[in-house]
């Protein structure tokens, strides 16, 4: 997947110039590729988009899909709680007066995939279940990534990280679904929670 290629033309659909259109990649790019994102990163951005490519046709307004997606990470520090506004101002903020794209989408997008909650509006459901695909891997990947996400944390010790992890999982399993499409409960709804029970029984 050529993701410079995808966001190229994106940007060019929606009234980009392509000066702009390199800059704006140069950052992207350079934002998601800090030594500090193990998880949060180009990968997770391409492995989003093959989900968004799979159910694009059930979007009604998929390209502030896509723009979310990638801009939905751009500010990310994991000793900050601020990630999801931050990104969605930033994004919206590079968005000109005349481009042809609801800015109140994006940016109630973005800030959604930060409590991952049923949205009134289904193609911010559909994109955080995009998000949350990584929990219903196959056991082995999904150890890689909370391997990564505990990188990201390794400004906390064990004793701090521990517990909070857990406390963050809990909270997925004490929602009646983690996904909000009926596509995403039928396909991955059981797998994600026996990973999530799992990495628990870890921490604990």
């Amino acid at each position: 997947m050529n993701l410079e290629k995808i966001y190229s033309d994106l940007l060019s659909n929606i009234g980009f110039s392509s000066n702009e259109i390199q800059k704006k990649w140069k950052d992207l790019e350079k934002a998601y590729s800090r030594k500090s994102r193990h998880y949060h990163n180009l990968n997770h951005l391409k492995e989003m988009i093959e989900s968004f490519e799979i159910y694009r046709n059930k979007l009604e307004s998929p390209d502030e899909i896509l723009f979310s997606i990638f801009y939905h990470d751009f500010v990310y520090s994991a000793s900050k709680k601020d990630n999801e506004l931050k990104s969605a101002e930033y994004a919206v903020a590079i968005l000109p007066e005349n481009i042809d794209l609801n800015k109140q989408l994006v940016f109630d997008a973005i800030c959604a995939t930060q409590q991952h909650q049923p949205n009134e509006i289904e193609d911010i459901n559909w994109l955080i279940d995009f998000d949350l695909k990584i929990l219903a891997k196959d056991w082995e990947d999904y150890k890689i990534y909370f391997e990564q996400i505990r990188k990201e944390y390794r400004i906390y010790p064990d004793f701090l990280y521990k517990p909070g992890r857990a406390k963050a999982l809990k909270h997925f399993l004490e929602n009646e679904f983690i996904f909000q499409t009926d596509v995403f409960r039928n396909l991955y709804e059981n797998k994600a929670r026996i990973n999530i029970e799992k990495e628990i029984s870890l921490l604990i």
